[in-house]
């Protein structure tokens, strides 16, 4: 079935010589993988920096529902980034979120709410221009919502802790061992009311910052089976350090 669809690359290795493996995250079939043959002449039709973490394409391509690794038709970028690539704070972002996502919308299917996020979400990055040092929390919290696990603001008071495994604000401790003490589930809720316009409104330091971004990978782990350590995440704790 011949389809046209905009997609965000999640990740590419090289195949062989001349070949790419490419995962996609597609608005119109969900979670594809692609091979690639590269030409050898730059002139050709098929780019590499077409497929740099989280490039945001326009695609064509014959859907096979029962092929592994579907062929790549016309391909081209739907949005050229002006900022990402080329800010170390901005690039260590989008590569921590192109490695989550790899593993997050493993048999993802289709989603268009989840994935105009994605694209909204990185477009507002590129052409963010005050601090983004909040970006990925927020951006990691607001995901869970097109998951189907976003924590429930219902139950928060001063002094509550939050339930990991629940998704909840809790006055009663839980009797397991995945929850957060008051003053972090504080810093929760105030991240789950953050958005992008007004993150860098909100003044955190290293610490508090790093411990959200932990917290926030545990809640993941918890609802999400078989989540790997990040790679990249070592890289991105170093740039806000």
């Amino acid at each position: 079935m011949l389809t046209k669809t905009q997609a965000i690359v999640l990740h590419a290795f090289k195949y062989g010589e001349s070949r790419l493996i490419v995962d996609v995250f597609t608005r119109q079939a969900g979670r594809l993988s692609f091979i690639v043959t590269m030409p050898k002449s730059p002139r050709g039709r098929m780019k590499k920096q077409f497929f740099q973490p989280l490039s945001l394409l326009e695609m064509e391509f014959d859907l096979r529902p029962k092929v592994q690794l579907q062929k790549m038709g016309n391909v081209q970028l739907a949005y050229a980034y002006s900022s990402v690539p080329f800010e170390a704070s901005k690039l260590s972002i989008s590569l921590f979120m192109a490695e989550f996502l790899y593993h997050a919308l493993k048999g993802e299917q289709q989603n268009e709410p989840l994935f105009d996020y994605v694209r909204y979400s990185m477009e507002w990055l590129d052409g963010c221009q005050s601090s983004v040092a909040n970006f990925h929390l927020v951006f990691l919290m607001h995901l869970s919502r097109f998951l189907g696990f976003f924590p429930n603001l219902e139950g928060w008071q001063e002094g509550c802790c939050f339930d990991l495994r629940a998704g909840v604000f809790s006055k009663e401790v839980p009797t397991h061992r995945d929850y957060v003490q008051p003053t972090e589930a504080g810093r929760m809720e105030v991240l789950m009311r953050m958005d992008y316009p007004t993150m860098h409104l909100f003044r955190m330091s290293h610490h508090d910052r790093q411990r959200l971004l932990e917290t926030a990978i545990s809640y993941y782990r918890l609802h999400l089976p078989d989540f790997p350590e990040l790679k990249s995440l070592a890289v991105l704790q170093e740039i806000y350090q």
